[in-house]
C-alpha cells in the first residue's frame, strides 16, 4: 500500500478540506469605472481542488480574485471590464483535458493566468502546447519550471530549484554541516534529489536522503540520535503534517524546513507545529511587508474578502496583477494573439517593488525569502 492511500494522510486532508473552505466566499464588486458599453475582457484561471492541492488552490484563488476586483474597480483593461472565470478540476488527467476543452469553446478568453497547484500546472502546459499553443499560460504555480519549458508558458516566480537553493545557502552560513532531505512522493523523490544533492555538495555539506512509498509517519519513526537535526522537506501540505506527527513523538529536536507548496497557516491551524518549528521558503515577499504592491494587497484583501493575508494569496494576486500589466501594455485591441505576443516580449516589470525580469530560461524571478511556524505555534515571517 502507498502513502498516498493511507489513513493518515486521508484524516489530514478531509481536516484541511474542513479549514479551507470555512471561510464564505463574497459576491464580486461591481466595478465603477470601466467604460460603459465596452466588451468584456475574459481571462481564464484553472486550479486543482483535489483535497491534496487545495490548501494552495484555494487560498492562490482569493488572492487572484482580489486582484481583478480592486482593478476592475479602477477601470479595468483599457476601460473594459475584466471576466474571471475559474474553472475547477480533481487533478486528474481526464478533468485537466476537460478544462481545456473548456477554453477551447471560449474563443473570447485572452489568456489563461495563475493556474494551480504545480501538479496541475505541470500538466497544463503540455497540454496547452498541444491542443492550444495560441493561448499565453501566464504566471502559473510552476515549481519545477526548467523541466516543462514552453513557447506559451511564461513563469513569473522562482522555481524549486532555487528554493532549495536558497534554504541550502541559509543553512550553510548558520554553520550547519549536515541535513537529511526527506521527500513525500516519488515523483519529488524523482524529480529533484540530484538537484538538492548537487547544491548541498558545492556548499559543502553532508546529506542524508529520506523517501518511502509507505506511511511518513513511518519514516519519521525511523530517525535515530545520529539523524540530521534539520530536514529539508519536499512535499506538500498534508505530507508534511503527516511525516512532522512522526517526529514530535521522538525525544531529539529537530527543525523542518518546507518549499512554497506547503501552507504554514494550514499547518499552523492544524496545530501539527506543537513540538517541532517549521521554516518555508516563499517566492514573494512577507505578507506584512512594507513594499507597495503588499500594502495595495492587505487593502483590497481586508475590504472584500474575510481572509487572513497568506503567502499562496499573495502569490495569486501577484500573479493576476501581473496578467493585467502586461495585458494594459498592449497597443491595440487586447485578442488572444496580441496578449501572446506581449507576454512573448517578456519586458521586465515592477509591479511594486515586485520585479519580474526573465532570464531567458524561461523564469520569471529568484525571489525567495522563509517565514516560519515556531513550536508553540506562532506564524513568524
Amino acid at each position: 500500500m502507498t502513502y498516498l492511500h493511507n489513513s493518515g494522510r486521508r484524516q489530514i486532508v478531509r481536516a484541511m478540506a474542513g479549514l479551507t473552505l470555512a471561510g464564505a466566499t463574497p459576491l464580486w464588486a461591481q466595478p465603477s469605472k470601466v467604460a460603459p458599453g465596452s466588451r468584456p475582457i475574459l481571462v481564464a484561471q484553472i486550479v486543482d481542488m483535489s483535497t491534496g492541492q487545495i490548501d494552495v488552490s484555494k487560498d492562490f484563488v482569493v488572492g487572484a480574485r482580489t486582484a481583478w476586483q480592486e482593478i476592475n474597480g479602477k477601470g479595468g483593461i483599457q476601460g473594459a471590464t475584466v471576466k474571471h472565470m475559474v474553472i475547477e478540476v480533481d487533478g486528474s488527467t481526464t478533468s485537466l483535458r476537460s478544462a481545456v476543452d473548456t477554453l477551447k469553446s471560449e474563443s473570447q478568453c485572452v489568456v489563461l493566468f495563475g493556474s494551480a497547484g504545480d501538479k496541475a500546472a505541470s500538466q497544463l502546459v503540455r497540454l496547452l502546447d498541444r491542443d492550444m499553443p495560441d493561448l499565453a499560460h501566464v504566471a502559473p504555480w510552476l515549481q519545477n519550471v526548467e523541466a516543462v519549458a514552453s513557447k506559451s508558458t511564461f513563469p513569473i516566480f522562482a522555481s524549486r530549484q532555487e528554493q532549495i537553493s536558497h534554504a541550502i545557502r541559509s543553512l550553510s552560513v548558520m554553520g550547519i554541516s549536515q541535513v537529511g532531505a526527506v521527500y513525500g512522493t516519488t515523483a519529488e523523490y524523482t524529480a529533484y534529489r540530484n538537484d538538492l544533492e548537487q547544491i548541498a555538495k558545492t556548499l559543502n555539506l553532508a546529506i542524508v536522503s529520506y523517501h518511502t512509498d509507505g506511511d511518513l509517519y513511518d519514516l519519521a519513526q525511523t530517525l535515530t540520535t545520529s539523524s540530521p537535526r534539520v530536514l529539508l522537506f519536499v512535499g506538500g501540505t498534508p505530507e508534511m503534517v503527516r511525516f512532522s506527527q512522526g517526529v514530535e513523538k521522538q525525544a531529539a529536536q529537530r527543525y523542518l524546513i518546507a518549499m512554497s507548496d506547503v501552507n504554514l497557516q494550514s499547518i499552523q491551524q492544524l496545530g501539527a507545529s506543537r513540538f517541532t518549528p517549521m521554516i518555508a521558503t516563499q517566492v514573494v515577499p512577507m505578507v506584512n511587508s512594507s513594499l507597495p504592491i503588499v500594502r495595495a494587497y492587505r487593502s483590497a484583501l481586508g475590504r472584500l474578502f474575510d481572509e487572513p493575508p497568506t503567502p499562496l494569496s499573495l502569490a495569486g494576486y501577484v500573479s493576476a496583477r501581473y496578467t493585467h500589466d502586461v495585458l494594459q501594455s498592449i497597443d491595440g485591441p487586447v485578442t488572444r494573439t496580441s496578449a501572446l505576443q506581449a507576454f512573448a516580449r517578456r519586458a521586465p516589470i515592477d509591479m511594486g517593488g515586485f520585479r519580474v525580469n526573465p532570464d531567458g530560461k524561461g523564469q520569471g524571478s529568484a525571489f525567495v525569502t522563509q517565514s516560519m511556524v515556531s513550536a508553540d505555534g506562532r506564524l513568524i515571517g
